[in-house]
């Protein structure tokens, strides 16, 4: 259900349940955001693009123009803006009109697949994105801190033993633990062996420089022997994007209703392969109602029958993943 204070569109967002609904509340989104985003309708006719009928007709802006461009519906200005880590130079930006929009987005997106946030202690290692400032996963994050109500959530930054002193407390009072962390910090955790078996450890990806970039399944075995549990979930989320996808196990991702994932060519951008097969990530996540819903990422990944992988991403994907789209 919607929540209340929305406009008509965005309560369409966020209401839908089926495929159909998807689909129309998706092309008057895109029709929105040709008439109100200055840079996607221009990219748009630039393509010389038909009308859409449906969303797998819909073009997708590639997603360095967060890099390059101010990317937001014409009269609206930004509440928050969200910046990338950087770490492959330049820093994404988004300019976020409504940041209601986005709890709304997260908060029902993590209720759906992690739980109900008054049951949980929520333990967060997350020092880069901190140290780099305007993160939306740490936005997101400390909202979820404040939210659990209790004293034992927090960032923790220092001492990683107190990652297992917070977690044996939050059991004795009968609380679910959920673990944030970036991939490196988990490792480095991992090297104190605590015994994590009971937490709901979410990994949010990327080494960010501080170690070698490891498979998804190669560092899940690590951190499974390293922290002592049995399965280790992900979060997929972007400083581009308003909504996450979230793996349980098994690294395979599931979307919420008003998000869907498709896998483009690697060499011919506008055409679409079928599922199993590796390609470029598009995603079109109808929450970024008011800078651009429909986005072609720099990452690989393939789609089965239970949701999406991500494989890795484009080499050079700064430079190629842009050129890709423009040729």
């Amino acid at each position: 259900m919607a929540p209340q204070g929305m406009n008509q569109l965005e309560q369409r967002i966020f209401s839908i349940q089926k495929e159909a609904d998807f689909e129309r509340v998706a092309l008057d989104v895109y029709r929105y955001q040709v008439e109100h985003c200055a840079v996607y309708r221009e990219y748009v006719q630039q393509l010389n693009w038909k009308e859409p009928k449906s969303s797998s007709e819909i073009p997708f802006l590639p997603i360095s123009f967060f890099k390059s461009h101010r990317i937001i519906a014409g009269g609206k200005e930004e509440e928050v803006v969200f910046k990338s880590s950087g770490t492959g130079g330049e820093r994404s930006q988004h300019f976020v009109y409504n940041a209601q929009l986005y709890k709304s987005a997260f908060r029902s997106i993590y209720a759906q697949f992690i739980g109900e946030i008054e049951e949980q202690v929520v333990l967060a290692l997350l020092p880069n994105y901190l140290d780099q400032g305007d993160s939306s996963l740490v936005y997101m994050v400390d909202d979820l801190i404040k939210l659990s109500n209790n004293a034992s959530s927090q960032f923790l930054l220092n001492d990683l033993s107190d990652v297992e002193v917070h977690y044996k407390k939050a059991l004795s009072e009968g609380k679910k633990v959920v673990i944030f962390g970036v991939a490196y910090s988990l490792l480095d955790l991992c090297e104190l062996n605590p015994k994590l078996s009971e937490a709901t450890i979410i990994e949010t990806g990327g080494m960010k420089g501080r170690r070698k970039e490891l498979t998804k399944q190669e560092l899940h075995t690590l951190l499974k022997e390293g922290l002592n549990c049995q399965n280790i979930s992900s979060e997929y989320g972007m400083t581009e994007l308003l909504s996450q996808a979230y793996s349980n196990e098994n690294g395979i991702f599931e979307t919420c209703p008003w998000m869907k994932i498709s896998i483009r060519e690697t060499n011919d951008p506008f055409n679409y392969i079928a599922n199993g097969k590796t390609g470029g990530v598009n995603i079109i996540d109808l929450a970024n109602l008011y800078s651009c819903s429909f986005i072609a990422t720099q990452d690989l990944g393939r789609i089965s029958d239970a949701g999406f992988e991500i494989m890795g991403r484009f080499d050079h994907s700064d430079v190629r993943g842009c050129n890709l789209l423009v040729e």
